[in-house]
């Protein structure tokens, strides 16, 4: 069972975050890692292609300047080989650029199946994977909590606020798994060293025959305009009571409306 893996490169949410001045976008330079959301994606995937009896992981990502530092923790987890799409041109890219690059460089692969975090941690839109899914004409299941490939067809329990749905359909399909589906394995050290030498075919838009229109800033149907500093958050009133603290609770409720 062959299974592709949209993992995203990010950059440390532990380092202080940049934008670029005149775009506001989100300065991606120097080492990116391995968005925590996709390391469940990852093993999911492993733990499927063992569960199959054989086939292969392949990682697919976007990322500028050909970096391959959070490619390298996926393929050090166990994924075989990784199709790394970088081109200046993606610069600037917004959701639906984003999956028509990924969708392009996934048919190349030609997987049974393909796994996605919900949404990246950097960009929270939540909407590529369903975009790959109506690109590539297939299937989608999102917010799965469990999977389940049996035969031609995937079996997949996903979360709602009320519980879960059971929901089957055929595969090949595009499924998003949450943070809770399984606990994402740490890279041996073994994986890390066999990781080093694991092919990453770094692609071009060129070289997946899409309009350098349909991307990057031009092709891109969103800006941001301004960007502001959140509003520190204002000290509270301290009410000392004197026998008449509830009437002060009720005065504050209703300046909220709540009564």
């Amino acid at each position: 069972m062959n299974v592709v893996v949209c993992v995203k490169q990010i950059p440390d949410p532990a380092a202080p975050a940049a934008l670029d001045p005149g775009t506001k976008n989100l300065v991606r330079e120097g080492k990116l890692i391995l968005d925590d959301s996709d390391a469940y994606g990852v093993e999911m995937a492993l733990q499927l292609a063992d569960a199959a009896g054989g086939g292969e992981v392949t990682l697919v990502s976007m990322a500028p300047n050909g970096e391959t530092s959070g490619l390298r923790t996926a393929l050090a987890m166990g994924a075989a080989k990784a199709i790394l799409v970088s081109d200046p041109a993606l610069a600037g890219t917004d959701a639906l650029g984003t999956a028509k690059v990924l969708a392009a460089a996934i048919k190349r692969a030609e997987p049974d199946l393909i796994l996605a975090a919900t949404e990246s941690s950097d960009g929270y839109t939540g909407t590529t994977p369903v975009q790959i899914a109506e690109l590539l004409g297939l299937p989608s299941v999102t917010f799965a909590k469990k999977v389940e490939v049996t035969g031609s067809s995937v079996k997949v329990e996903r979360q709602t606020e009320a519980g879960y749905d059971e929901v089957e359909c055929s595969l090949p399909a595009v499924v998003t798994v949450t943070a809770g589906v399984v606990e994402p394995r740490y890279p041996s050290f073994k994986g890390i060293m066999a990781a080093k030498s694991k092919p990453v075919d770094t692609l071009t838009v060129a070289d997946l025959g899409i309009d350098g229109g349909q991307v990057g800033v031009t092709g891109s149907r969103q800006e941001i305009t301004d960007v502001a500093a959140a509003e520190s958050r204002a000290a509270g009133e301290i009410v000392v009571d004197e026998g008449e603290g509830h009437l002060k609770v009720i005065e504050f409720l209703e300046q909220l409306k709540v009564l």
